[in-house]
């Protein structure tokens, strides 16, 4: 029998996996008039490589990789999709971010289809259809002027995706602090190399308090939000988590509205709702126990 999930704790988690996500989204938009992308990105991985290799130390674990082929391709599609996604926050409002990140689990769908040959059951079929129709439904091509950077969320919805399913392979045989290790050990020479090579041209100067802030957020923000979002999968089923997940949508969009004065358009909700509904719905029946068969009675005299 599966235990029964501490709801308290997953609340509690989730609520600081919520707050690190819109923290990270609101310090690269304030940092990004100031600093390159590639720079605050390479700031984030330097600060993930120090961390997590004194945690590592403390506990005596080993960080030695398994199979470092691996390990490249999942940081390679990883270091494009935060790229992406770092992008998009910049040009769109964060409620279309966010919203468009959902698709993730769309994407991870089809690819563990194409790639891992995982059977299309009806429910991820259908998980596919809604998410399909939330990003039309946010989106609206033919109706709504269609902003490129859209297609850059979307990009980095498929670059999560891969890497979810490189992780998924990567968790056999490597520590949980092996990958992020590795991660952010190998996503620091490749920003160092974009920002040598695509230099940023600053709108603003940089404030030592301001950006100072901002920087010191995205660097821890941006392994507690991943931290807090393990730690709730720990212990609540994902039919738990992501709903909680969900709240990240209304959050970012109330913020964006507060700082920024972003519009709260309704049909951004309706499409979010379209692709939550479908990973929900593929969640509870993944995950609906399923009861042997009864033997047929004997018949009388048998």
């Amino acid at each position: 029998m599966r235990p029964i999930p501490d709801l308290a704790a997953v609340v509690l988690w989730m609520a600081g996996a919520l707050l690190s996500f819109s923290a990270t989204a609101l310090a690269v938009r304030e940092l990004a008039p100031a600093l390159g992308l590639f720079d605050i990105l390479g700031a984030r991985a330097a600060a993930g490589v120090v961390i997590v290799g004194l945690v590592a130390l403390a506990r005596g674990r080993s960080l030695a990789p398994s199979r470092l082929p691996l390990h490249l391709l999942r940081n390679t599609a990883h270091w494009s999709g935060n790229y992406a996604w770092s992008a998009g926050v910049t040009l769109l409002p964060l409620g279309v971010v966010f919203a468009l990140e959902f698709t993730t689990p769309a994407w991870v769908t089809l690819l563990a289809v194409l790639i891992l040959r995982e059977r299309l059951t009806v429910s991820r079929a259908g998980a596919v259809g809604l998410g399909f129709l939330g990003v039309l439904a946010i989106l609206r091509p033919g109706f709504a002027a269609l902003q490129p950077a859209s297609l850059l969320v979307l990009g980095a919805a498929l670059a999560f995706a891969l890497t979810a399913i490189a992780t998924k392979a990567l968790t056999r045989s490597d520590s949980t602090l092996a990958i992020l290790f590795w991660m952010n050990a190998m996503q620091l020479p490749m920003n160092l190399a974009a920002a040598r090579l695509f230099p940023a041209a600053p709108a603003a100067a940089f404030d030592a308090l301001h950006h100072g802030i901002a920087l010191a957020v995205v660097c821890l923000a941006g392994l507690s939000s991943h931290w807090c979002l393990t730690s709730a999968y720990r212990r609540g089923d994902a039919i738990l988590v992501v709903p909680l997940d969900f709240l990240r949508l209304p959050l970012i969009a109330l913020i964006g509205w507060q700082l920024y004065g972003e519009p709260l358009d309704p049909w951004l909700f309706v499409g979010a709702g379209l692709i939550v509904g479908g990973i929900v719905w593929n969640l509870a029946r993944e995950t609906r126990p399923r009861h042997p068969a009864r033997p047929l009675a004997r018949p009388s005299g048998a």
